[in-house]
């Protein structure tokens, strides 16, 4: 696909805009291990699994960290007047607290691990039941659509959160570009598979268990919905590779899971495709993983969330979860037919 320019036209401020009292803010963390050791938690903490480990940890946050990849700054354009409740949150903690277990299991594992990660060449095939199959190579991802910046919630299943500023196009407006045909129900996305470079890959033991490639899944309503979003930035600049370089899917009122990274390939199917979580523990981690504090995770209670930074370094301020992740108005009808208890 020939690269080209594109400039926004005026944008109206949807609902799910975030405004600038809840945006994430800024905070500077001491190291976690000092922090541990002092309170007297290191033994206490060896013992615990390891999703209640990283609620732990992730109390006292992280160092602040500097990315050393090389990221470079998006093209897009934005009304000014619709910018003023933008205001970015700090990269420091989004850059270095990831879930991304195929550069290791601990939140600092990725930006640790994948600082090698090369993205170039790269090739993201759209393919399945569509009128025109298609191929972006890197180039492709920032150019052949317009990009737009969206500040949305991240709502982890392990009960935090963050809002993040990501810089992309919705998902269906790329999956128009190929047209939809008849029988379609659902998408499904394929993380890379290269052990090589992802040493989280090379066993399930070292990458959490998971049958790799990563893989997940939407639902064709889902994935056409206003909301779903292909992410190839944040902070007005290109996805560093701990969050998903070279692009990634957001999909704010599912838990973040569902947010696939650095995607290889997006096939629309006429069948429910496997998603990883749900293959490695299927009464845990459900297709759907809607955001929804009535229904508790087994080992925890998803009433509640802590929003990572906020609060200072010894709080524990907790903040009520919201079904959706505060999404509702714009996805709850997808749903209407659904028991969300049993269809979690």
């Amino acid at each position: 696909m020939a690269a080209s320019k594109f400039t926004r036209g005026i944008l109206h401020k949807p609902r799910w805009r975030i405004s600038e009292n809840q945006v994430t803010p800024e905070a500077v963390f001491n190291d976690r291990r000092a922090i541990i050791k002092a309170l007297g938690l290191g033994a206490v903490g060896a013992s615990l699994p390891g999703h209640v480990q990283a609620g732990l940890f992730d109390l006292f946050g992280q160092s602040e960290a500097q990315d050393p990849f090389v990221t470079k700054k998006l093209d897009f354009s934005q009304n000014q007047a619709f910018k003023a409740d933008d205001i970015l949150t700090p990269e420091s903690k989004v850059i270095s607290h990831n879930n991304f277990y195929e550069f290791g299991t601990s939140k600092t594992d990725p930006i640790e691990n994948a600082q090698a990660f090369k993205v170039e060449p790269w090739q993201l095939k759209i393919d399945g039941l569509v009128d025109k199959p298609l191929t972006l190579d890197l180039q492709d991802l920032t150019t052949s659509l317009p990009l737009e910046e969206r500040i949305y919630r991240l709502r982890c299943v392990e009960a935090w959160s963050m809002v993040i500023p990501w810089v992309g196009y919705s998902l269906g407006s790329l999956l128009k570009q190929v047209g939809i045909k008849a029988g379609a129900t659902h998408v499904a996305f394929e993380t890379l598979y290269d052990p090589e470079q992802m040493p989280g890959q090379k066993s399930r033991l070292m990458g959490g268990g998971i049958h790799y490639p990563y893989v997940e899944g939407l639902t064709i309503e889902e994935a056409m919905n206003e909301l779903s979003f292909l992410a190839v930035g944040l902070y007005g600049k290109t996805l560093p590779p701990q969050n998903g370089a070279p692009i990634r899917l957001v999909v704010p009122w599912k838990y973040g899971f569902k947010s696939i990274k650095s995607i290889v390939r997006i096939r629309v199917m006429d069948k429910q495709p496997p998603t990883s979580w749900n293959q490695l523990a299927p009464q845990e981690y459900g297709f759907y993983a809607n955001v929804n504090p009535e229904v508790d995770h087994p080992r925890w209670s998803q009433a509640t969330e802590r929003r990572i930074g906020e609060g200072g370094l010894f709080s524990a301020k907790r903040i009520a979860t919201l079904p959706f992740n505060g999404y509702q108005e714009e996805v709850a009808g997808l749903y209407n037919n659904l028991d969300l208890r049993r269809n979690y």
